[in-house]
């Protein structure tokens, strides 16, 4: 078990994504240290980790927030040691950055259109700085601190969470896109600048995955697709979306120095095969 007796940090940890990968590296024998903003949702993921005789350590904090993540850093060297490996997974969008309309509709200039459609010059820019905070400075100021423990220990591995998004903007989603592509910039960017140091820097980049949030604008193969989820759909060679467990093989491979210890500065996509069709 490559994992065993590793300790791994992980934000966003109380998600569906990354509780999953926190999980399974914790049966591999790793001390994993669960991060987000929610206790309680923390707390589950402890619980079942527990349950499996695994060992987890429960913080809630924000990640943009540079003295809170200073304090989980001493934190976790106090309880398990110095950090082997973080896991960038805290993110995400806000619908208040989102226009609900795909291309100008030029009744928005003047204040026209009817109160039901929302246009780029509707949204609010507070959540467009937090959607881009939440997603850059959530995976910058997390990787500047616990790179510092890598360093003392000799090396260790960052995983980022980057999206399709990264390669081309889905409609609508121009805060999110535009920082998930710095995501994917800043991994190249920061795997070139800490090599010295023994730290890989890399990401991942999920498809369409199911959690909570897609099932509310994509729907379901079972239930029912949005118009939406049926063109996500249509674009996935897979025909599906993905799951969780999708994610964790490319997770453990990236942080599993023996298998990828030559590996630093890129981004995997765990699409399904979404980036390999053109649309038409």
């Amino acid at each position: 078990m490559s994992h065993k007796d590793k300790i791994a940090v992980i934000t966003g940890a109380g998600g569906t994504l990354c509780s999953e990968i926190a999980v399974e590296l914790a049966k591999e024998g790793a001390k994993v240290v669960l991060v987000g903003r929610t206790k309680e949702k923390l707390d589950i993921v402890a619980e079942k980790i527990a349950g499996d005789g695994g060992s987890a350590m429960v913080y809630a904090c924000d990640v943009t927030n540079s003295s809170a993540i200073s304090k989980l850093a001493e934190a976790v060297e106090k309880e398990f040691g110095l950090c082997d490996c973080l896991i960038n997974g805290a993110g995400g969008n806000n619908t208040k950055a989102m226009p609900t309309i795909t291309k100008l509709d030029k009744r928005e200039i003047t204040g026209e259109l009817p109160g039901d459609i929302k246009g780029l010059y509707d949204i609010d820019l507070d959540a467009f700085r937090n959607v881009l905070d939440i997603n850059i400075m959530g995976t910058v100021i997390p990787t500047m601190e616990f790179a510092k423990q890598m360093i003392k220990k000799g090396g260790g591995s960052v995983v980022n969470f980057a999206s399709m998004n990264s390669y081309c903007p889905l409609t609508r989603c121009f805060a999110y896109a535009m920082s998930k592509a710095a995501v994917s910039n800043l991994t190249q960017s920061f795997a070139a600048y800490y090599a010295p140091g023994n730290v890989r820097i890399n990401a991942i980049a999920p498809g369409f995955m199911v959690n909570e949030r897609s099932k509310n604008y994509l729907g379901t193969v079972e239930d029912g697709l949005t118009a939406r989820g049926e063109a996500v759909i249509n674009h996935t060679p897979a025909g599906r979306f993905g799951e969780a467990h999708d994610l964790v093989g490319c997770v453990k491979w990236l942080t599993d120095e023996a298998a990828s210890g030559f590996v630093t500065g890129i981004t995997v996509p765990v699409d399904g095969g979404f980036l390999t069709l053109g649309g038409v």
